[in-house]
């Protein structure tokens, strides 16, 4: 059955491959711009300070720009030269301007930090450069330009210092302008200052003004024939931020422009958003722009075409583009208070757990934290449900959305029970009370948010807390690291409490089924290109499946068998790489882009440098804090079960079986995903935080409910020296 099930899934997604249409190109071939204004904002743009840029707007789509680049900063230097490449690249440790090409149009330094930006040694910068070895004339004003449109050679065939120095705007077919003027002040001599911003906003406001003048500029020479890119190619100090991103379309002169209130959306593939677009976006768009076919664009540029989206009220645009970078800051501000307070609320609760258990009291306190502190993870999702980026206090309404999500959840899962013992006839004193129900309503719920959010565009792990941010820029769309941990660790749980269920009335068979099947489902949407999009998740999953499959089942799992389950893992997600590769290149994810790297032997750098982050996950203090306190509270529960927690889960073992099965089989992916992904010891930490509170949650009730019978059973020989109170309630 298990072996029909993944066929029956690797040839759906053949069939979903095979009938996916390529993407049309979105932009009109024949003569562009591409206008730089390194740090420029949304929220420096409105129709009083910038009336230039507001226009352009209202005539263009729009949307933010993700500038992540090599580091968590990126300076012009680096936002220029990934421009040049068509992918993400640093120029090292000079973190400022481009510097002036020399008297012979060439970029001095391009050999040097060509370097910089390469994939497996060969260098990609000058890739935009290329489009003057097929006859179209390239013009670039200021050395961010020349250094985007310079050819691998360093030259370009047109260059001017500045603005105010160009006569003629129509000389070449492709032109690129540096307008420095917001990140200028920003400079600490040639280098970007890497301490907090210290700019008014009276000066950055002049700054803005300024740039919006030399803009208007740029547009007022432009023939209308001009398909016009506007990029914030940079930041602008030591903050991350969204960036501004506008496509104006070639539109011929007896065209009326579209009206200044209305405006599209702009997004793409890349980001699988309709309002955000990546850097390396902008060598393909410009690509395109210029008359290339998608065929035609060399295959180290990443990006993918800027898409237009439906009309929108301009106002209305701006200002979900502006709370948006709201979002990922504070999302980003955030990150590291959450996890280091989640962490210290695991260390206390296995700490207290411990104290408490070992001294029969306390029972019930300590089942209400375990079931509060898995609410957790589901809370943080189901908050960005509420518009909290558009308040005033953005930070305080987040934390307040998760603490309430949070206790809603725990409390409807711990009353839920009750509730239906009570609606039982013939319940009697209460025994018939199911354990797992409360571990099945907190899984339940954390499974079908992820699953839910993946089918729906996953719009609640961006900015989520314990999702991701184009701020970030580490990914922007489908199951992100952490999701991944939860949701294989949900759906274990939730299937082999529901198996656990369906053994004791004998139907074997049909629990083995429901937990493969739900196991199968929720992998295939975690590795499906477009949806999940999740490479290592796929091949931790596997085997997490395969394990609790086998418990559920009664057989025995094997070192031999959970090794072959791993390859299985390995080879399944390969099969999907493999087909996603299948696809024309402006539908490829980056699963298909991988088996690419495979094939033309460039895929070193990458497991390089995800095997280098997932080491350094193993030294960070908000995350191995969690692994071990519950791996050290796990083992010891179970090799001392008396002396440790009261033989709560030998209790909850014995009562649910099942429980069993689910718990290891979520610890097996947990491991595993540890190893396979580059967030590294945060999966396993996220996959502990779920589990082990909510099998103690069960294993607590377990006693509370039928202790007299479970030490007649010789289950706790260490409770009968010490009586437990009969009490439910602890």
């Amino acid at each position: 059955m298990r072996r029909a099930l993944v066929g029956l899934a690797v040839i759906l997604y053949g069939l979903a491959f095979a009938a996916a249409p390529a993407r049309a190109n979105p932009v009109d071939a024949g003569r562009v711009a591409l206008i730089g204004v390194p740090g420029l904002m949304w929220s420096d743009v409105n129709a009083t300070d910038t009336p230039n840029l507001w226009r352009l707007a209202g005539q263009s789509a729009v949307g933010s720009l993700s500038v992540r680049t090599v580091g968590s900063v990126t300076c012009p230097y680096d936002g220029w030269l990934t421009v040049s490449a068509g992918v993400r690249s640093a120029v090292g440790s000079r973190c400022g301007l481009p510097p002036e090409p020399d008297t012979g149009l060439r970029e001095p330094a391009l050999r040097e930090f060509g370097w910089f930006s390469s994939v497996a040694g060969v260098p990609t910068a000058g890739t935009v450069g290329r489009i003057r070895h097929a006859d179209r004339c390239t013009m670039a004003v200021g050395p961010g330009a020349a250094l985007a449109l310079s050819d691998e050679n360093g030259a370009v065939d047109f260059y001017e210092p500045s603005v105010d120095r160009v006569t003629d705007w129509s000389r070449c077919e492709i032109l690129a302008v540096d307008v420095d003027s917001v990140v200028r002040p920003y400079l600490d001599g040639e280098k970007l200052t890497r301490t907090a911003e210290k700019l008014s906003p009276e000066a950055r406001r002049a700054a803005v003004r300024t740039a919006d003048t030399q803009v208007g500029t740029v547009l007022a020479g432009l023939p209308s024939s001009f398909t016009v890119l506007v990029a914030g190619v940079s930041d602008h100090g030591s903050v991350p931020h969204l960036r501004v991103a506008m496509m104006r379309p070639a539109t011929p002169a007896s065209t009326q422009p579209p009206g200044a209130g209305t405006t599209r959306l702009l997004g793409a593939a890349s980001t699988h958003r309709d309002d955000m677009v990546i850097l390396p976006d902008l060598t393909t768009s410009l690509f395109l722009s210029a008359g290339w076919t998608a065929a035609d664009i060399p295959a180290t540029a990443i990006g993918q075409a800027w898409q237009p989206g439906e009309p929108i009220a301009l106002e209305e645009a701006v200002e979900r583009l502006r709370t948006a970078d709201v979002a990922g800051q504070t999302i980003r501000d955030m990150g590291g208070i959450f996890f280091t307070c989640l962490a210290v609320l695991q260390v206390l609760f296995y700490a207290s757990a411990f104290f408490l258990l070992r001294r029969r009291k306390g029972l019930g306190a300590v089942r209400v934290a375990a079931v509060a502190l898995a609410s957790i993870p589901a809370a943080t999702y189901l908050t960005n449900l509420t518009p909290w980026a558009a308040t005033g206090s953005p930070t305080l309404t987040l934390a307040a959305g998760i603490i309430t999500f949070a206790a809603a959840l725990a409390t409807i899962a711990l009353s839920l029970p009750r509730l239906l013992t009570r609606r039982t006839p013939n319940s009697g004193s209460g025994s018939a009370e199911n354990v797992l129900l409360p571990l099945g309503v907190v899984a339940g719920v954390t499974a079908a948010v992820l699953l839910g959010d993946l089918l729906t565009g996953t719009h609640l792990q961006l900015n989520g807390v314990m999702g991701y941010t184009g701020v970030v820029g580490a990914r922007y769309y489908g199951l992100g690291n952490i999701p991944f941990a939860l949701l294989a660790t949900a759906v274990l749980l939730v299937a082999t409490a529901a198996a656990d269920t369906l053994v004791r009335h004998g139907r074997r068979s049909l629990a083995v089924a429901l937990v493969a099947s739900l196991g199968i489902f929720a992998m295939v949407l975690d590795g499906w290109p477009g949806i999940g999009s999740d490479f290592g998740g796929v091949i931790a999953f596997v085997p997490g499946i395969a394990v609790a499959t086998l418990i559920v089942a009664g057989k025995r799992v094997s070192i031999i068998k959970l090794g072959a389950f791993c390859v299985a893992g390995g080879v399944i997600v390969m099969a999907i790489a493999y087909l996603d590769y299948r696809r024309p290149p402006a539908s490829q994810t980056h699963l298909g882009r991988f088996v690419g790297q495979v094939i033309d032997g460039t895929f070193l750098p990458v497991i390089t440098r995800k095997l280098e982050a997932m080491l350094h996950t193993l030294l960070s203090p908000n995350l191995m804090p969690v692994v071990i306190a519950a791996f050290a509270f796990l083992i010891f529960a179970l090799l001392r079960p008396g002396a440790a927690t009261a033989g709560v889960l030998p209790v909850a073992f014995e009562r649910a079986p099942m429980l069993k099965a689910g718990l290891l089989g979520a610890l097996v992916s947990g491991v595993v995903g540890m190893l396979v992904n580059d967030s590294g010891a945060a999966v396993l930490s996220m996959a502990l935080a779920l589990a082990v509170p909510l099998v103690l949650s069960a294993g607590i009730r377990a006693l509370q409910l039928t202790p007299t019978e479970l030490l007649a059973q010789d289950l706790v020989p260490a409770a009968r020296e010490r009586p437990i109170a009969q009490n439910p309630t602890g």
